[in-house]
């Protein structure tokens, strides 16, 4: 488990003598996995460019709609935010294609699948000792760019607030959570693979449904806490609001919180969270610092909005469609000899199946994207309508441009970036919907 990733793979990941090094490549599964990798890398690197030319080029003034909310320097920032973070984006895509080459046909997988089959553990406790180090390693990895966004680019613009040693404890319990629920679950959807038969995937389904279901019961309650504090809301009179808001829309929570994310972080933030009778709202305490009673009201209105538009049941519902076709896909692929060899792996095995599918469905679900981005900006505008219909329209537009400001969220995105990735829609399409559903002016 201590051993680094390159000695593992000069060890164990260099000896190709299993099968032919030139046939892999031979194989078309794996130039069409090529294919989308390098496509999908060109498309991100593509995008990418596209945003921060299109940032620059309105980097001069304000949008116009904007002029009198927000100041220059604010929209400097927010641009210059922008770019710097797309910069770091583009090494992390470049670092992360590199390790997925490598786990896959590099022969990184097979290598470590080596190492721990060597050291004669059952096949369950391979599996999991085999995933759990590619966890373990790919987050290692992962962690100097956490480092830098966190250290470098939120501190260089003023909202990082962590310090080093919290930090540090964020990654321990992490790790603690993700070995405390990650290996039960692992451990079950594996002994399904293997001994449920045939119809193994769909048991496997109903286990991943149900416990997604039981994480957002218990997030709020259970792990949430773990990472922050959550006190009540102590303001009576907007409390009184709050309340009021809630009665008149139907919603039943276990209280209204607020979260201390000013220790990590000066972003600003509002939202519900849980499931079934362990609903809760919170307020990031930067937010409420930032807006006027009126704009938190209007923004919780639109929160409701989500939960009023069925948007939480509606997600889940696509994602379980989705995960059940995902489920029958892998059922598929497992038993298929081709699927292993044509990405690096030489001795099947239920774990090596989950392994590979996890790392190569994002290469070809990434084209997808824009579908889920644009069902997430028409949630969000049915929110908007909601919170138009329960609250003041004004307010909820001033809070938008507050937390634009604040957040250094940039105005003018490009729009076909945007199209792609955004899960809100821009900032002036928002706003201009808000007035128009308002029958007001077109400006901000």
């Amino acid at each position: 488990m201590g051993l680094a990733p390159g000695y593992i793979c000069l060890q164990y990941g260099l000896n190709y003598s299993k099968f032919s090094f030139i046939g892999r490549f031979m194989h078309p599964f794996t130039a069409i996995f090529l294919a989308f990798v390098g496509a999908s890398v060109l498309v991100r690197l593509w995008l990418g460019w596209r945003q921060i030319r299109h940032i620059r080029r309105h980097y001069a003034s304000v949008p116009g709609a904007f002029a009198d909310k927000i100041s220059l320097e604010d929209h400097h920032r927010a641009a210059d935010y922008s770019c710097a973070r797309l910069r770091v984006a583009r090494l992390m895509l470049a670092w992360e294609t590199l390790w997925l080459l490598i786990w896959t046909i590099g022969g990184g997988i097979d290598a470590i699948d080596r190492w721990w089959s060597a050291l004669g553990y059952g096949s369950m406790t391979t599996g999991i000792a085999v995933i759990g180090t590619l966890i373990l390693l790919s987050s290692v990895l992962s962690l100097p760019f956490s480092l830098y966004q966190t250290f470098v680019i939120e501190e260089r613009f003023g909202f990082n607030k962590t310090t080093l040693e919290t930090w540090i404890l964020d990654v321990l319990k992490t790790v603690l959570l993700i070995a405390a629920i990650g290996i039960p679950l692992v451990a079950a959807i594996l002994w399904l693979m293997g001994e449920a038969g045939s119809e193994w995937w769909i048991y496997a389904w109903a286990l991943w449904i149900g416990f997604n279901l039981l994480m957002l019961w218990a997030y709020p309650a259970f792990i949430a806490p773990l990472f922050n504090r959550f006190s009540p809301l102590e303001d009576s009179g907007l409390r009184q609001r709050i309340e009021g808001l809630l009665e008149r829309c139907g919603f039943r929570s276990q209280g209204v919180f607020v979260v201390d994310g000013s220790r990590r972080s000066s972003h600003g933030n509002a939202y519900f969270t849980g499931f079934g009778n362990n609903k809760r709202i919170l307020f990031y305490d930067t937010l409420l610092k930032s807006l006027s009673e009126d704009e938190v009201e209007a923004v919780l209105a639109h929160e409701l909005g989500h939960f009023k538009r069925n948007h939480l049941k509606k997600t889940l519902m696509i994602s379980a469609a989705f995960s059940l076709l995902g489920f029958a896909l892998l059922a598929w692929l497992m038993e298929s000899g081709w699927f292993y060899q044509s990405l690096g792996v030489t001795r099947p095995s239920t774990y090596g199946a989950l392994i590979l599918f996890v790392l190569v469905m994002p290469v070809f679900t990434y084209f997808i994207n824009p579908l889920f981005s644009a069902l997430s900006r028409k949630h969000e505008f049915e929110a908007d309508e909601f919170a138009h219909s329960n609250s003041d329209y004004r307010a909820l537009i001033s809070a938008l441009v507050n937390l634009y400001r604040d957040n250094a969220s940039t105005l003018t995105p490009d729009p076909l970036h945007s199209m792609f990735y955004d899960s809100h829609p821009p900032a002036t399409i928002r706003i201009d919907r808000l007035q128009a559903i308002a029958g007001g002016g077109s400006s901000a």
